[in-house]
């Protein structure tokens, strides 16, 4: 597989199976309806661990530009496959979401609360303190991305492109391994996620919200789109710091 369409198809997997819990927790007359944190914390890093598994082998699985940054940053990927990742990441998270939506739109049209339905595609902080969210995403991301630079075989050089593509692209979130990725993710969203929903992905939250702002969400809410911009620049901050530090160290 193309290591494009792996970071297509990974993900939209991570959309789907991660706002999809949380449209599960929200939405009125679900199954899963006041589920709690802690379910959409453990779906989240189960949505983690199935997109990675599935792709890991074909595009590291980066599933997430402030990964992909980081690992141009760190010199474990080359400058000309950044766009090609990113590109993938948004067009797979935006499919994702729309799928979500299809999926449970019944219970769309029976709920009124226009914040919990954005809050099935896009995050958001509990207490609107800009900085303060921005400073939560960027630790929050740091936390994801400098432990895959811990946690990989040191003698990986990703440098070079062409030994990169032998080695399947190994070096991002696949690089830990799916599991172990997986319970990363979800202690994350545990210890750090209650302020701001713990985006710590571009992709995962940007593309989303441009769902929600083109399809037919009946009863929805503005975007939010002045909030929009920490849930990407704080994460892509977080994983330049953690790539920095990663070389400091290592």
């Amino acid at each position: 597989m193309h290591p494009f369409l792996a970071e297509i198809i990974g993900t939209a997997i991570l959309i789907i199976l991660g706002n999809g819990v949380v449209a599960n927790m929200v939405l009125n007359r679900t199954k899963g309806q006041g589920g709690g944190w802690i379910v959409i914390t453990a779906g989240w890093g189960m949505g983690v661990y199935v997109a990675v598994f599935c792709v890991g082998k074909y595009s590291g699985a980066h599933l997430n530009p402030a990964v992909t940054i980081a690992m141009v940053a760190a010199g474990k990927l080359a400058v000309k496959m950044a766009p090609l990742y990113i590109v993938a990441q948004m067009i797979g998270a935006i499919a994702g979401a729309c799928l979500v939506y299809f999926f449970y739109r019944p219970h769309y049209e029976l709920t009124d609360d226009g914040d919990a339905k954005l809050a099935t595609f896009s995050t958001a902080p509990t207490v609107r303190n800009i900085p303060w969210a921005f400073f939560c995403e960027t630790l929050g991301t740091f936390m994801l991305v400098l432990p895959i630079f811990c946690m990989v075989d040191p003698s990986l050089d990703m440098g070079d492109i062409n030994a990169a593509q032998k080695r399947s692209y190994t070096l991002g979130l696949g690089a830990l391994g799916a599991l172990p990725v997986g319970l990363l993710v979800f202690a994350i969203g545990m210890s750090l996620g209650g302020t701001t929903g713990y985006a710590i992905n571009p992709a995962r939250d940007l593309g989303p919200r441009i769902a929600h702002a083109f399809l037919p969400i009946p009863g929805k809410r503005d975007s939010d789109w002045g909030y929009a911009w920490v849930p990407v620049v704080g994460p892509i901050v977080g994983g330049l710091i953690a790539a920095l530090v990663a070389r400091l160290i290592l």
